[in-house]
């Protein structure tokens, strides 16, 4: 059996990774070579505590997002999500806007095969709203 390399993953370019100075909102991912790109993977990433304002109100809204994708020739890479997604925490959206934004927003930085992004946003005033939307390589906004 063939003696497994010290290092599979390419780290080369990624700034916020293991950077504790580098823990705050942003509006960029950064990304990873993605060695699979025959094989179809899907990639899923849970935000159990996302929050955006509500655009009259200004208060609160919380969701849990997920963001379901198969890679192209990039994956995304998990702190630079965090950190972007928390760059919503004080910016006002509908929830079906703000999801759609997302989508958008992630699918031109990294053009991945396939993108789905849902939102399930809790109650308020007795109504809980979910959202999906997705995008393909082959969809156009």
């Amino acid at each position: 059996m063939a003696r497994r390399p010290s290092r599979i993953s390419s780290t080369q370019g990624l700034t916020e990774l293991g950077s504790a100075g580098k823990n705050a909102p942003t509006r960029t991912i950064e990304t990873f070579p993605f060695r699979e790109r025959g094989r179809e993977t899907l990639v899923v990433f849970k935000c159990t505590e996302f929050t955006c304002l509500c655009p009259l109100t200004g208060q609160p809204d919380y969701a849990q997002l997920e963001i379901h994708y198969i890679p192209g020739a990039r994956a995304i890479e998990s702190k630079s999500l965090k950190n972007y997604l928390w760059g919503f925490r004080d910016t006002g959206m509908f929830h079906e806007d703000g999801v759609n934004v997302i989508l958008d927003e992630l699918f031109d930085m990294v053009s991945p095969k396939w993108m789905k992004v849902i939102g399930r946003f809790n109650v308020r005033g007795g109504i809980a709203i979910d959202v999906e939307t997705e995008r393909s390589a082959e969809t156009k906004r």
